[in-house]
């Protein structure tokens, strides 16, 4: 049996845009995840009619709401009352619930006001939702017909546990679903979204269960397969074909699957290459070597990295030569593979990637405008070096040189 629910973000912060409503994302990934079909989703003020509005209107699409946020002790945290308004209920003390939030203050060392008592008060019949990480309950309230209602605080700490410990298990359990959602990620780069889809367009479009998915993002492509079945093996079983296709389709661009970073590719690449690494940074100022050190183990195959941001530090500190930056300047082809081999020199690694261009917003001409940006890579047989265009603002352009660099250095250590 399946379940459709619409979900609902309160918070006037939320509109304002003082808050990223990172919830409702969280909320709809799990029960997704878990065969719980999300219709819709709104993000509604502290305004308890327009609350309890939203609540009406989606029950009548729908075989529940599940809201987060309002549940505090403030005048302005109005969801539970939105609730009541929204399913003809009234509230009622949970002397559980006010026992649990007296315990929490005195272990706190502090005062319960009154308005704390508030959050104790449910609608009348609902199903109580313990709240051992805070003050507040959530509840699951229910109208005349049987639909429901999932309240849970907006704090992720408090939210998160209590969606997977006690809502998704009471939904499934109560709607009987059976299957859930299982899911595998195609990571790929140096490929375009436009093209991705034309190799794959038959598979997309004959593929009902599992389903395809294309996700774009900073230079980078997901390759989404999602399976319902009864249990993970049914899944990667029914996954597995279908993934091979796609990667043979995508050969030379897939990095990784799942959870793997580009970062951690190269790390794990580097570790059964048995080569280290070392980078020279000028436009992208150490985002490159950010991206790498922060991967789990790094340090095996990560030796270190220089920000040659002036002239004087790629001359003295790596070697290149003042005729080379006299001649083609510090963003160009030749200052690239200067850089490479002598930050590969100069710490002794088995690699060394370079970075040098103009971020912006000057500083640019129209041989070199902005964004121009030129990536070499030694590994003390061949130097490979290419230069891209990027469009943006300074961050952009430095965003986007980080992901082409890690997507070139990949392709550089990725076996053929």
């Amino acid at each position: 049996m399946s379940v459709r629910v619409e979900l609902v973000a309160v918070g006037t912060e939320l509109l304002l845009g003082q808050l990223t409503d990172t919830n409702t994302v969280y909320v709809a990934q799990q029960l997704a995840a878990s065969g719980i079909d999300v219709l819709g989703t709104h993000a509604v003020g502290d305004n308890r009619a327009r609350i309890a509005a939203t609540i009406r209107a989606a029950l009548e699409r729908v075989d529940g709401v599940i809201t987060t946020g309002g549940l505090g002790p403030t005048v302005d945290d109005l969801t539970k009352e939105a609730v009541c308004d929204a399913l003809g209920l009234e509230t009622e003390l949970h002397e559980p619930s006010l026992r649990q939030m007296q315990e929490f203050f005195a272990a706190m060392g502090r005062e319960m006001r009154e308005n704390n008592r508030k959050q104790a008060e449910i609608p009348r019949g609902a199903r109580v939702l313990e709240n051992p990480r805070g003050t507040a309950p959530g509840f699951i309230a229910f109208d005349a017909a049987g639909k429901f209602v999932a309240s849970m605080p907006g704090v992720p700490r408090e939210m998160k546990p209590m969606l997977a410990e006690l809502v998704i298990p009471y939904l499934r359990e109560r709607f009987a679903i059976r299957e859930a959602i299982y899911t595998r990620f195609l990571h790929t780069i140096n490929i375009g979204e436009s093209e991705i889809d034309h190799r794959i367009d038959d598979l997309f479009r004959a593929s009902e269960n599992p389903k395809i998915a294309v996700l774009a993002h900073e230079g980078q492509c997901d390759v989404k397969i999602m399976a319902k079945a009864a249990s993970r093996e049914e899944a990667e079983a029914m996954i597995a074909p279908l993934e091979r296709e796609i990667a043979a389709r995508l050969d030379g661009f897939v990095y990784a699957r799942d959870d793997e970073s580009i970062a951690a590719a190269i790390v794990r690449l580097l570790g059964e290459r048995g080569k280290t690494l070392g980078t020279v940074e000028s436009c992208t100022g150490g985002r490159l070597a950010s991206a790498l050190t922060a991967v789990p183990g790094a340090s095996a195959v990560f030796m270190g990295g220089v920000v040659a941001y002036d002239n004087a530090v790629k001359i003295h500190e790596l070697g290149v030569a003042e005729g080379t930056l006299a001649e083609h300047g510090a963003v160009s082809e030749a200052t690239a593979r200067a850089m490479a081999r002598g930050v590969r020199e100069r710490l002794g690694v088995g690699v060394g990637i370079a970075t040098t261009g103009i971020a912006g917003p000057s500083g640019g001409s129209p041989e070199k405008p902005v964004g121009l940006v030129w990536f070499a890579i030694d590994d003390g047989e061949q130097v490979q070096a290419r230069s891209f265009q990027f469009r943006g603002d300074r961050d952009a352009v430095q965003r986007r040189a980080t992901v082409m660099a890690l997507g070139l250095l990949w392709r550089a250590l990725a076996p053929r």
